[in-house]
């Protein structure tokens, strides 16, 4: 064996060595924004207290691996987790919720699509699974990605409590940690390993369909949500829209207006107008079932019908604002084609719409 050789050898022993290190919890590795951050000792481990904010590995992307990390939670409520593959407000996000320890959404995988979490859609136990956590010593987090799929073990478990089905395209992009909210919390022990990404028994959940939706609908640019309290003002706004593209139904439930459309961008507004086009054989009155995520105008041919509020905590202090086919309404139609448009405004959780016609008898939707 020439020295060549031995020197390639040795170089490679020492990526996997250094690739297997804890990342030192320090400014010069992480750029750290947050309300307050403290390094200390804490629990005989190298920590970092994290109050209201985030840190992210600086000068290193993540494409696959292992990403693993201690956390010393409080039963406060607060939604520690990691990003990963963050590039361009897209995510893959994965968090805990320990105020819901025991209770089955004690955790979250979801999508970071710019910027809004679409919680209100993706929810059940396809993306979150009962967990009691312990409040007096360290919980351990390890996520193990590889392609489009990744799995969660919690305080070193040999199987899987959670897998599931990447969001997002397959590319490098940013690690974050984030902490507690006003109250706080200890990170320590972060680790990643880009060479360690074998899955064990993958079974990702899965989620029944509702049936006969409208498989998409065109999303209009933003606006301002107070255009819609002058009704008269209406058809003019609706004019004055462009269309930003067309959005197709997710988790056979609902559509996510957040993937052609960015609530974070410079443009002012909040609110969407999300259309289809109802050909119906005669004049007749249908019942249409509908749901959206926060707050929706219902417009049939340029007139409003119907206004709703599905905020979270609009109904009452446990509401979540879960998207579904919650609410309804009567449309009158006339012959031929009916431009039907739910104007959809979002505060966070999901920016959402979903439909279907109870009976489509005489329609026929594009």
């Amino acid at each position: 064996m020439n020295k060549t050789t031995l020197l390639l050898i040795a170089f490679l022993g020492f990526q996997v060595i250094y690739a297997q290190q804890n990342i030192p919890i320090d400014t010069a590795h992480w750029d750290i924004q947050a309300r307050a951050h403290v390094l200390e000792k804490f629990r005989e481990q190298d920590a970092i207290y994290l109050q209201g904010g985030s840190m992210t590995l600086r000068d290193q992307t993540f494409l696959n691996g292992t990403i693993e990390y201690d956390v010393f939670l409080k039963e406060d409520p607060a939604f520690p987790g990691l990003y990963f593959r963050l590039r361009e407000g897209n995510a893959e996000h994965f968090y805990l919720r320990p105020h819901q320890s025991g209770n089955p959404d004690a955790n979250q995988a979801i999508p970071l699509t710019y910027g809004i979490a679409p919680w209100q859609l993706y929810h059940g136990s396809k993306y979150a699974y009962p967990y009691r956590y312990t409040f007096d010593d360290w919980t351990h987090v390890k996520i193990v990605v590889n392609g489009n799929r990744a799995q969660v073990f919690l305080d070193h478990a040999s199987s899987p409590m959670l897998s599931w089905d990447l969001f997002h395209e397959a590319v490098p992009g940013q690690v974050v940690l984030t902490g507690g909210n006003a109250s706080g919390l200890h990170i320590a022990n972060i680790r990643i390993d880009s060479q360690q990404q074998e899955l064990v028994d993958f079974k990702p959940g899965e989620k029944k369909p509702l049936a006969n939706l409208i498989p998409q609908w065109r999303v209009s640019d933003k606006f301002e949500e107070k255009l819609l309290d002058n009704p008269q003002g209406i058809p003019g706004l609706i004019a004055a829209r462009n269309w930003e593209g067309t959005i197709q139904v997710e988790e056979g439930t609902a559509a996510n207006i957040s993937r052609v459309v960015n609530l974070f961008d410079d443009t002012p507004g909040n609110t969407v107008m999300a259309l289809v086009t109802v050909r119906s054989d005669g004049e007749q009155l249908k019942y249409f079932e509908f749901g959206y995520s926060d707050r929706v105008v219902v417009i049939l041919n340029g007139e409003p019908v119907y206004r709703g509020n599905n905020t979270f905590r609009s109904r009452d202090y446990r509401y979540l604002g879960t998207i579904g086919l919650f609410d309804g309404v009567y449309l009158k139609l006339k012959p031929g084609n009916n431009e039907l448009m739910l104007a959809v405004s979002e505060n966070f959780g999901g920016w959402l719409v979903t439909g279907r016609f109870a009976d489509p008898d005489g329609l026929s939707i594009r």
